[in-house]
């Protein structure tokens, strides 16, 4: 046992130095995204709008690389992206909810078009792009529908804050402190006490964001805190599982070796939702 000891802890330290060294290459990869959203928020208007658009139509396009084998209705997803940004920042909720459900005959008739093929279905095509276009889609109509609130503009800073700092200190305490597999068939790294470390992460994250201001803190922040805490984490894991199924470890090259656009807004996707209606309730 003695003998074993030092390799323990020359193992321990060894993992530290990688733990520490992937965490300074995750944080440089995040300030030029960093700047890109600070920019867009701080312009608002339609430059945030298109903005997000560009940002959620190179996401869609990796969710279609990887479910390339079951060819989705590329055109109808990129146009539903396009009349879901158009509504949210045009119109408003009902807007938002009459272009999704005009999205199913856009899909479908488009979908009719294409050649038909033996291996798939036009049904297993439309599957993967009303995918896309909800779960991304309605993301990105929910963060231009936050961004023109009250205060929108800081709101979305706060959630974003948020997001990334939950999911550095889910990654530091799960790395250093976990032991509690979260969900080994989805994502094995994840742990149990990263999502406690990222949960409590996340909540002053939007605190913090909120204490320059005299108009958000105190039981607010921490609410909208909380549940950004329990969104982004679930964003995380719907992406791996949808990466999992797909046979893909990232979804793209973006970032180099720290995956692409949807790796990097996966979280976010949920929080945005989240933190729409949280601010909806708090105002």
């Amino acid at each position: 046992m003695a003998a074993r000891s030092p390799a323990r802890r020359r193992a321990r330290r060894t993992g530290l130095r990688h733990g520490l060294s992937d965490l300074g290459a995750r944080v440089w990869v995040a300030v030029p995204a960093a700047a890109y959203a600070i920019a867009i928020i701080a312009a608002g208007d339609w430059i945030f709008a298109v903005g997000v658009l560009v940002l959620c139509l190179v996401c869609m396009h990796e969710l279609f690389r990887m479910y390339a084998a079951l060819h989705p209705v590329r055109l109808a997803g990129f146009l539903c992206l396009l009349g879901l940004t158009a509504a949210a920042y045009f119109g408003g909720e009902h807007h938002v909810l009459l272009t999704t459900v005009a999205c199913f005959p856009v899909v479908f008739g488009l979908g009719l078009l294409l050649p038909e093929r033996r291996d798939v279905t036009l049904t297993d095509g439309m599957a993967v792009t009303l995918l896309g276009t909800f779960w991304i889609g309605l993301a990105l109509a929910h963060a231009v529908l936050l961004r023109e609130l009250p205060h929108g503009g800081a709101i979305v800073l706060a959630v974003l804050v948020g997001t990334f700092v939950g999911d550095t200190a889910a990654y530091l305490g799960g790395r250093f402190f976990g032991t509690r597999p979260l969900a080994p068939r989805i994502s094995p790294s994840k742990t149990v006490e990263g999502l406690v470390f990222g949960f409590f992460g996340a909540t002053f994250g939007v605190w913090a964001a909120g204490t320059y201001s005299d108009w958000f803190g105190g039981w607010e922040a921490l609410a909208l805190g909380a549940i950004v805490g329990v969104a982004a984490p679930l964003g995380d894991l719907f992406e791996s599982k949808v990466k999992r199924d797909a046979g893909f470890k990232d979804a793209g090259r973006m970032f180099g070796a720290h995956g692409g656009a949807l790796d990097r807004l996966d979280a976010a996707f949920f929080s945005l939702v989240a933190g729409y209606y949280a601010w909806l309730w708090l105002m």
